[in-house]
């Protein structure tokens, strides 16, 4: 038993080590960052993006944070420019965090403080984001209330009211 816990425990560690963030010499800008949370050791397929006017708040683990209509969990992304017109997760990387999709250019959310807005994704959908960071599910949430991406390679971060990073 302990024997298969430890191959199963330094299994996930080189899963994790093996897709660090999209620094230098990594090809595709945050195309690496794809690890998964604690605990998960295959991608989960959460909903196809969402509505931002479903966007509102919901407690977990981690306090008030930012959620779906459907309860699942919104990421920021370290490797993005807060403001910018672009994401930095392309390629692999949208795999296990897909862009909330926005269903118009003005998005709202009940109980954001924060300014909402959105951004062009390469496909052209509109990526809802939240004081100029574009905002993301985690493959590894499978539930409501899920914060698996919580702090996954030190560069994802659930996120308050107001679009400010919890923890890191």
């Amino acid at each position: 038993m302990r024997r298969t816990f430890a191959i199963g425990a330094l299994a996930a560690v080189l899963l994790l080590a093996g897709c660090g963030g999209g620094g230098a010499g990594s090809g595709e800008a945050g195309s690496g960052d794809t690890g998964y949370g604690p605990g998960t050791s295959e991608s989960v397929t959460p909903e196809p993006g969402t509505s931002a006017s479903d966007l509102g708040l919901a407690e977990t683990s981690l306090g008030e944070v930012v959620v779906t209509g459907s309860g699942m969990t919104a990421y920021m992304f370290d490797n993005d420019t807060q403001g910018t017109d672009t994401s930095a997760c392309i390629g692999a990387c949208l795999q296990n965090w897909p862009p909330i999709i926005a269903s118009g250019d003005a998005p709202v959310g009940d109980g954001i403080t924060g300014e909402l807005g959105t951004i062009e994704t390469a496909d052209g959908q509109m990526q809802v984001t939240l004081n100029g960071w574009p905002l993301y599910l985690f493959a590894g949430d499978s539930a409501a209330g899920d914060v698996n991406g919580q702090a996954v390679q030190d560069v994802w971060w659930v996120v308050d009211a107001a679009g400010e990073k919890i923890g890191g």
